[in-house]
């Protein structure tokens, strides 16, 4: 690995199953994990003493490279002296690389060999990323892991699509690696290849040999059906170095995470939980919850007896219910208090399951 602040070790394996202890300049953090993601600089209606408090204790937390340039700006970032001290937020942060966005955004950009152009999604403004700017801006925020910038197709493109895609995204990460980090700064690459195994191999032989400080699957979970997601992991995710953290980016529901840590991964992100939670799902030991029923209406009970959380331990489905129908804020900020400490318990029992063996 390239980054002395930066270490890695697995602790305990069951299967393809690892746990182990990422070691950053913030703090330690113990895999698998998930990571709560802060788009904008805060995950969202939460303060950074809920997000680390038991029991939710989120020990690395997610910022966006494109946002963040958007809005607040670098500039002002960089007058907090980081992200960190903006946020007021002492443990680890990965950033996105804005690649995510040339996917999610294509509308509102267009891809050539050097980067993306984009009009900002906010008022329209010009923007240029490049995987030089991209590793800036991931430097002036501070993060002590950054993602090195790619390109990520669609989960249904053609072939000729994600073979384009491949070579920006190998061409991109050797110039990532070449751009200068924040001090003690891990850069993780990204493996792409859609639902083609044999691509997504012959790719990472090209990622893996680069000096990289961990390791990314992309492009799943962006249209494919999740059958053809668990295929590929199954396959293909034990294959990802083993002495490196392997990072599956924006996946997924609980389910979806046991099948990933039984296939090898070690840390996952995703917007599903507090996305989810401010639309009124919520995610329970005993499944799905759709708050808005009516059947919760008269329910004086938790919404689950087996959390620990704020809103288990201190109200019912039915006040939960009434904040929700009433769109009051506080129904969202005890959703998402919930929905992360639920994920983060899935994690933190899986890893207790693969030390126990």
């Amino acid at each position: 690995m390239s980054t002395p602040e930066f270490s890695f070790r697995v602790l305990a394996q069951k299967g393809k199953a690892r746990a182990g202890v990422i070691r950053t300049p913030h703090g330690e953090i113990e895999t698998p994990i998930f990571m709560p993601v802060g788009t904008a600089g805060t995950v969202k209606g939460l303060t950074v003493d809920e997000l680390a408090a038991p029991p939710l204790d989120a020990r690395i937390i997610l910022g966006n490279t494109y946002h963040l340039s958007l809005r607040p700006g670098t500039e002002v970032v960089a007058a907090h002296g980081g992200l960190h001290k903006m946020m007021a937020w002492n443990r680890p942060i990965l950033t996105d690389s804005g690649g995510f966005q040339v996917f999610s955004l294509a509308a509102l950009g267009k891809i050539d060999d050097d980067g993306v152009t984009f009009r900002s999604h906010i008022d329209g403004a010009k923007l240029r990323l490049t995987p030089e700017r991209s590793i800036e801006i991931q430097a002036t925020l501070g993060s002590d892991i950054a993602m090195a910038f790619d390109e990520c197709p669609a989960g249904d493109a053609p072939p000729e699509v994600v073979a384009h895609a491949l070579r920006r995204t190998t061409a991109w990460a050797a110039r990532c690696l070449a751009a200068p980090r924040a001090p003690g700064q891990a850069l993780f690459g990204i493996v792409q290849g859609g639902t083609d195994v044999a691509l997504r191999r012959r790719h990472l032989g090209e990622i893996a040999a680069m000096d990289f400080d961990g390791i990314a699957i992309g492009g799943l979970s962006v249209g494919e059906a999740p059958a053809e997601m668990y295929r590929i992991l199954d396959e293909f995710a034990h294959e990802l170095p083993a002495e490196r953290p392997r990072y599956l980016m924006g996946v997924g529901t609980p389910d979806d995470i046991r099948r990933a840590v039984a296939a090898g991964i070690d840390m996952f992100d995703c917007v599903m939980p507090t996305r989810n939670a401010r639309n009124g799902m919520l995610f329970t030991s005993q499944g799905k919850v759709v708050i808005s029923n009516a059947r919760h209406r008269m329910d004086t009970g938790p919404l689950d007896p087996d959390c620990p959380c704020d809103a288990c331990a201190r109200y019912s489905r039915a006040y939960l219910r009434h904040l929700f129908m009433a769109q009051e804020l506080l129904y969202m900020r005890l959703a998402s208090l919930h929905n992360l400490t639920h994920y983060l318990r899935v994690v933190r029992a899986l890893r207790a399951e693969i030390l126990a063996g």
